[in-house]
């Protein structure tokens, strides 16, 4: 089935009032697209990015509308007449295409160093005598393109010889952890704040023949929950942290009691702008920085 999506400009006072009309006449899943709200909402998650894509703010400047979907048949043709009879509103159809899975056209097989290859789960891919590490990554994040993931899976291939443990801190979709398993790492212990993290890392380590006896998942956030700290233990020979400058600034302290003598750390997701800070940061908690890498805008370091 098609369908037609109904925009409508709203002041913002009166945005839930008509999201309350739209839903008495009918219309199911009304969408709320506003400027200040969107802006509330950055600021309220730092903690989650450092970079937020220029287009994307720019679409919501200015903006205070309100947006739902109809069928695009008689019926949804007679609650299009109610709603104009209330509201001025734009129209345009919508193909009924496979929303959910149109996203899989866009990731493809991934050669990353020299040993490893990050293949969706749905495709097929010539290995070539690299270490297939094979991904589904949802809406988690980590699917091997972005160039934070790849310095980190680069350093690993340099590091995971002879490295018994990881610990992978802001684990996302588990790309890191079962990449140094993959690799040859004997277990790996992760951990995220999402709490879909820990069911969408073991479905991935599943596709890699990965179970629970190399691999689990904590759920929580490191730098607050000390009873968190102990239960991830300590000893680990890599600890990854592919996150965000304004995690691995707090984060910093605590590393240190997860590693092992010689252990390294790997620090990902800083951008341009914040690596001096994150330098500063890492080397307060007494790390030596051993590798700087960087990648179009983005940072990574290599510390013991």
């Amino acid at each position: 089935m098609n369908y037609i999506e109904i925009s409508i400009e709203t002041p913002e006072s009166e945005l839930d009032a008509r999201c309350d009309e739209l839903c008495a006449l009918g219309c199911s899943g009304v969408i709320i697209e506003n400027e200040n709200d969107f802006k509330d909402f950055l600021e309220n998650n730092r903690q989650y990015w450092d970079y937020v894509d220029d287009e994307l703010r720019r679409s919501y400047t200015g903006v205070s509308r309100l947006k739902c979907y109809i069928t695009d048949d008689d019926e949804g043709a007679a609650l299009l007449t109610l709603i104009r009879q209330r509201y001025a509103v734009t129209t345009r159809p919508v193909a009924d295409s496979d929303w959910e899975n149109n996203w899989r056209a866009y990731y493809k097989p991934i050669p990353v160093g020299e040993r490893l290859l990050v293949v969706p789960e749905w495709e097929s891919a010539e290995e070539d005598g690299r270490c297939v590490l094979r991904l589904d990554p949802g809406l988690m994040f980590g699917s091997g393109s972005h160039p934070t993931t790849k310095m980190c899976l680069a350093a690993l291939q340099d590091y995971v010889p002879g490295a018994r443990t990881v610990l992978d801190l802001g684990c996302g979709s588990g790309i890191l952890g079962i990449g140094a398993l993959v690799l040859g790492a004997e277990s790996c212990v992760g951990c995220d704040i999402d709490p879909k993290a820990p069911d969408v890392v073991m479905s991935n380590a599943a596709l890699n023949g990965i179970g629970s006896d190399r691999l689990r998942v904590y759920c929580g956030d490191v730098c607050s929950d000390a009873g968190l700290r102990r239960s991830l233990g300590e000893g680990y020979d890599i600890v990854l942290a592919n996150i965000v400058s304004d995690v691995i600034i707090p984060l910093s302290p605590h590393v240190r009691s997860f590693m092992s003598d010689n252990a390294v750390f790997i620090a990902s997701g800083i951008i341009d702008g914040r690596e001096d800070e994150v330098l500063a940061a890492l080397q307060s908690s007494g790390f030596t920085i051993l590798r700087h890498l960087h990648e179009e805008e983005w940072h990574c370091f290599v510390c013991r």
